[in-house]
């Protein structure tokens, strides 16, 4: 009788173990995707502000481009806006605040 009674329970504990492998899978996969998107989110911040401050100094630099097309104040603002954005970005990396 006692052999019965745990054969009947067999299912309800394999259905429970395939229940929390599927929760530990999906928290290791949000946990891999939120390391990746982190590392993306500090290399494009990086990239964005190296642009951004360019962009701030670039009157300071002798370059054909300066020649070309001299620096205005839309230089400035596209540069002040492009180094908030990529604090922005390196900000959101850092947090890791994907997923809630």
């Amino acid at each position: 009788m006692y052999l019965i009674r745990k054969i009947n329970k067999l299912p309800l504990l394999i259905n429970d173990m395939t229940v929390k492998s599927k929760e530990d899978y999906e928290r290791q996969r949000n946990k891999r995707v939120a390391g990746m998107r982190s590392v993306l989110d500090y290399a494009m911040g990086g990239v964005i502000i190296f642009v951004g401050v360019f962009l701030l100094l670039r009157h300071q630099f002798d370059l054909a481009l300066n020649k070309r097309f001299p620096p205005d104040t839309i230089d400035i603002l596209l540069g002040a806006l492009f180094v908030i954005y990529g604090g922005w970005r390196i900000y959101r990396g850092y947090k890791k605040n994907y997923f809630k």
